[in-house]
């Protein structure tokens, strides 16, 4: 081969690699329309819009939980959390406020109380604020990831007409979610399924903005809809957190026992009484019950740390000799037999697992979960044990059942 020759040969070849370079860079149609739609919800600085969300857990045929809430969130680009200021109201009452974030601190409403907690994240030093992220800003996060990340991912745009549907699926070796970015969840017992993560997002063809979104995990599958969506007609330098405390309602530090909590410590009592069903409709009442020691949780169907104490409780139910040690599971909040056979399956739990009543979470006094009452022989409760972590609470309860035996 001649110099001329060999010559033509390189500038080909250069040609060649350079166009398939280039090539590789042009971007998708359907990932230009994606574009299209993060930069429109890049240019909203505020909303109020209405949701209704529901929740359930894998397996579950119907939803556990459904919910309504107005809300007003804030493009906050000084909150390095999440990014995003808001607040929520309960149902169809505008003016009762259940939760709101300002960069700094969180408050929720306890309504039944009738008070308000501040958290100013400082009492819990966690990797994450939790704070889950409104709609548009969740919306938003998804949407940046899916068109920056090197993650391995798939995604799916199709045209329904009047809307288009983005699924994402990811397919990390541990779950993503979304808080104002993406986090890649640690593994913990309560996240050791299927480590896969997928969102779906249905975008109105006549803003190209999304009014729904879809979230799959394998513990947990939630879905929003977001509707009557009014853009960019609220401030942020208006939002003043404290303007929307109720009126009357004390305001409690995180950590900060409430009145309520003070002067009703159950510890040294006679435990309330109950009589509740489970999944399959069978009655249980407490006097039922005939052991030595009895343990009595409080749980649902819906929170992390009491999904990871069901290995342990179906442990623990082999330990002792029913006439010595029983206990029973109680599901606080679903009123979903469907929901609590779905998740008795999925764990394996082999012990009772039953409903409970707002008349019987309130005796009890359960504002968060999971709950571990110790009552003696007289059904006197002798220890309260609030949480859940692997090890040292199942120290705690074992120590607690012997020291009673």
């Amino acid at each position: 081969m001649n110099r001329k020759t060999l010559f033509a040969v390189i500038i080909l070849t250069t040609v060649v690699s350079l166009f398939v370079m280039n090539s590789c860079k042009v971007e998708s149609k359907k990932d230009r329309y994606l574009r299209k739609v993060l930069a429109n919800l890049e240019q909203i600085e505020s909303a109020t819009y209405w949701t209704t969300s529901e929740s359930w857990p894998p397996g579950a045929k119907k939803p556990t939980f459904t919910y309504k809430k107005f809300m007003k969130e804030y493009n906050n680009a000084a909150d390095t959390t999440i990014g995003s200021s808001f607040v929520s109201f309960y149902g169809d009452d505008t003016t009762l406020m259940s939760y709101c974030y300002d960069g700094n601190m969180r408050a929720l409403t306890y309504e039944d109380e009738g008070c308000v907690v501040v958290d100013s994240f400082k009492v819990r030093q966690l990797p994450f604020r939790p704070v889950a992220a409104p709609f548009f800003n969740c919306t938003t996060s998804i949407l940046r990831y899916a068109l920056t990340t090197n993650d391995s991912i798939i995604k799916e745009v199709i045209d329904y007409g009047d809307s288009v549907y983005f699924g994402l699926t990811i397919q990390e070796d541990r779950q993503v979610e979304f808080f104002g970015k993406a986090f890649h969840m640690e593994k913990t017992p309560y996240l050791s399924g299927e480590p896969t993560s997928k969102y779906e997002l249905l975008i109105n063809k006549s803003n190209n903005l999304p009014y729904y979104v879809r979230r799959e995990m394998s513990h947990d599958i939630s879905v929003t809809y977001c509707r009557d969506i009014e853009l960019n007609k609220i401030k942020l330098s208006d939002f003043v957190p404290t303007d929307y405390f109720p009126a009357g309602f004390p305001v409690y530090q995180y950590g900060q026992a409430s009145k309520s909590e003070e002067v009703s410590d159950l510890v040294g009592k006679v435990a309330p009484d109950w009589v509740l069903t489970d999944a399959d409709s069978t009655t249980f009442a407490l006097r039922d019950f005939k052991s030595k020691v009895l343990m009595i949780q409080f749980t649902s169907v819906t929170c992390g740390p009491c999904k990871m104490s069901t290995h342990f409780l179906n442990q623990l139910a082999g330990e002792y000799n029913e006439k010595d040690f029983d206990f029973v599971s109680i599901e606080s909040w679903t009123k979903s037999t469907d929901a609590l056979m779905a998740y008795k399956e999925r764990n394996k739990i082999t012990y009772r697992f039953l409903m409970s009543t707002k008349e019987v979470t309130g005796s009890y006094q359960i504002k968060s979960v999971p709950v571990f009452y110790i009552l003696d022989k007289d059904r006197v409760i002798r220890k309260i044990i609030k949480g859940y972590g692997t090890g040292t609470t199942d120290k705690e309860i074992r120590d607690a059942i012997n020291e009673l035996l």
